[in-house]
């Protein structure tokens, strides 16, 4: 079972029109959407012994008319009025498959959302076609055996496990709301907890130092793209998803604009080295994306996830490094620098503090401990 956003025809977007008598407005074949041509006629709708059915089929943002007993398409065009006075709609029938009630859904995301969204639930439709059940026929049972499998046989972490759930509870819930199954069946699953200790190792303030220098050394866009991840705790995808025209100046500061989850925007201050940096590596550039590859393209993941891998062992950290532990490190080393919780969640764009204090790698530092504070008061 596969999902394909591309689909441009997929059975998730018809919905059948039924007339009674009532006058549709008129259409105009759609040219290269099917075989009509412009001397074609648009077939009565006044027979009320027989019902005539059409199918709305949306195609990238422009809805057709399907006349699935001609075999034509017309175009509808945005401007035309369909609501319920003019142009009753019968019951729309539940689409065919999953991938429809899937691919409905996603669209209510976009960018890394929905292709994370994509992979987990391609990845249970998978699950689901090899032990012979329909995503849209899976009980409780189902979903309970399905994370029992995450954890036993992929020996996914309990993280993993919550998210993947998670995304699998959004997509019932709307399909429960469309009343195209009966219940959720994820509703009362028991999901497993999630520590409030990330398991990201994170840096300390010497393999910071030691991670920066090496990226000078690298050259200028190692040194730009490392002081935006570690001293501005951006996600790798709103660093490498700026433009060079996001970088501005506003009250004295020289900021970058970033998207940051879910398409907010954020305006991202620059400490002075990390401007400088950035200057340095564009050299006059004024347009394209900020981080480019040497062929003059965007940045991608892969290749920021490359190189700070390749600087992690040019700073002899032995352990592997991710480009998110740079922001774990920005978290806990904000936090010890004297910086609220509150500053640094807002700096982070966590819309719960919670979160933060999880990405807190000193918390449980017992040096810190409050029975210290206690002994030398009384």
């Amino acid at each position: 079972m596969r999902l394909d956003l591309s689909s441009r025809n997929s059975s998730l977007f018809r919905n059948r029109l039924h007339s009674g008598g009532v006058a549709f407005p008129s259409f105009a074949p759609t040219s290269g959407c099917g075989n009509a041509s412009a001397n074609s006629q648009f077939p009565t709708f006044d027979q009320r012994d027989s019902v005539h059915r059409c199918t709305l089929v949306i195609v990238a943002v422009r809805p057709c008319l399907f006349d699935t007993q001609h075999n034509l398409h017309y175009d509808v065009g945005m401007s035309t009025d369909l609501s319920p006075s003019r142009t009753p709609i019968g019951p729309a029938p539940a689409p065919q498959s999953a991938d429809d009630v899937a691919l409905a859904f996603l669209l209510g995301y976009s960018g890394n959302t929905r292709a994370a969204y994509l992979a987990d639930l391609r990845g249970f439709f998978s699950f689901c076609e090899a032990h012979g059940c329909d995503p849209l026929q899976a009980t409780r049972a189902h979903i309970d055996l399905y994370a029992r499998y995450l954890d036993e046989h992929e020996h996914r972490s309990s993280a993993t496990v919550a998210r993947k759930l998670s995304v699998l509870a959004g997509f019932y819930r709307y399909a429960t709301n469309e009343e195209l199954i009966i219940r959720n069946p994820v509703a009362l699953v028991r999901r497993p907890k999630v520590g409030s200790v990330s398991t990201s190792t994170g840096l300390d303030i010497v393999e910071m130092t030691a991670l920066i220098t090496a990226a000078q050394d690298a050259g200028p866009r190692s040194h730009a793209l490392v002081l935006l991840l570690a001293l501005n705790g951006l996600r790798v995808s709103e660093a490498i998803g700026a433009a060079v025209d996001d970088l501005s100046v506003e009250r004295g500061h020289r900021v970058l604009y970033v998207t940051r989850k879910g398409g907010t925007k954020a305006t991202v201050p620059l400490a002075p080295r990390t401007a400088e940096a950035l200057d340095a590596y564009l050299a006059g550039r004024t347009s394209g994306p900020l981080f480019v590859t040497s062929t003059g393209r965007a940045m991608d993941r892969v290749a920021a996830f490359r190189l700070i891998r390749r600087l992690a062992k040019s700073a002899c950290i032995a352990r592997p490094i991710h480009p998110h532990d740079l922001r774990h490190a920005f978290v806990t080393l904000s936090l010890d620098a004297g910086a609220s919780l509150r500053d640094v969640q807002d700096a982070a764009g966590h819309a719960d503090p919670r979160t933060t204090r999880r990405y807190d790698r000193a918390r449980h530092n017992l040096d810190k401990h409050p029975t210290y504070a206690l002994a030398g008061l009384v």
